[in-house]
């Protein structure tokens, strides 16, 4: 004869399944109830072991890796072994454009001198920086000893000339259509620049129509030139009052009205000024236009 078996109804089968039996010798069989409080319990203190866990391998990593890094100088910096070169007053899309009769035009460009220029004042440089011997580097090595803070070597705002913009009433010479434009080589840490040999920047126009329409400049140190004594730079937190050195631009005589197009380069025996990929390495293109109405 068949028994059948009694079925059970959904909610008598959820109910069973609720319960289970451990078997936890010695004290024998051990009856739990799987209501949502205990595994809520257990599943809360699973992630707070898991986190801890990750978050302790994430913080011994990161402890690991700080004690290979340098505060003072970058751990890699092979993108900037040629420095670029840029241009002062800083504008979007280095474009100077100048309108002699509105003076909002090129007031903006001032303020910027102004206030660029300002830590190259004579009495700050002499307060704070070394005169130095020209046509060598200004090396200052550890040996073996923490030699912090390094010093820095004065380029006094008189070496600009008629660029300077000290009692000048021609503001750099943008209300005159004579501006200046000041260039400066971007920082790179320990990199002798010039390869002991004596540097200096040209500018010129890109093409000849551009030469043609530029006219005369002259430039600020005589002939562009970039000493030797403002390298090595040693890095922001060593070389707290480091002045990178400058070349003005003073152009004569542009032709009104019509956009120039200008380009800067550096020539030092270790600074490439070829690269088509970078048009920044060791050169650096901007517009002037002087506008007169």
């Amino acid at each position: 004869m068949v028994i059948r078996k009694e079925k059970k109804s959904c909610g008598q089968v959820v109910e069973e399944r609720k319960r289970f039996v451990c078997w936890c010798p010695p004290s024998g069989p051990w009856e739990h109830s799987r209501r949502g409080g205990f595994w809520k319990a257990f599943i809360l203190l699973f992630y707070l072991v898991f986190y801890g866990f990750l978050t302790a391998m994430f913080t011994l990593t990161m402890w690991v890796m700080l004690q290979t890094v340098s505060d003072h100088t970058p751990k890699y910096q092979d993108r900037l072994a040629t420095p670029g070169l840029m241009i002062r007053p800083k504008t979007e899309n280095l474009d100077v454009i100048v309108n002699i009769s509105d003076t909002e035009s090129w007031d903006q460009h001032v303020q910027k001198l102004n206030k660029f220029l300002e830590p190259y004042n004579d009495s700050i440089q002499a307060q704070k920086n070394d005169i130095c011997r020209p046509g060598r580097y200004y090396e200052q090595p550890d040996n073996g000893v923490l030699n912090y803070p390094k010093r820095a070597c004065q380029f006094n705002r008189t070496q600009l000339g008629d660029c300077s913009g000290i009692g000048d009433p021609t503001h750099y010479g943008y209300s005159t259509g004579q501006p200046c434009v000041f260039i400066k080589m971007n920082r790179v840490i320990n990199f002798y620049a010039g390869a002991n040999q004596s540097m200096n920047v040209t500018c010129a126009g890109k093409r000849e129509e551009d030469a043609e329409n530029l006219g005369s400049f002259v430039m600020f140190p005589a002939n562009g030139n970039i000493d030797l004594m403002y390298f090595p730079y040693y890095g922001k937190k060593f070389h707290v009052n480091y002045t990178q050195p400058l070349v003005a631009v003073k152009f004569l005589n542009v032709t009104p009205n019509v956009e120039v197009n200008v380009e800067c380069r550096i020539n030092a025996a270790n600074i490439a000024t070829d690269d088509e990929r970078d048009k920044f390495a060791g050169r650096v293109a901007f517009k002037l236009r002087i506008n007169k109405t």
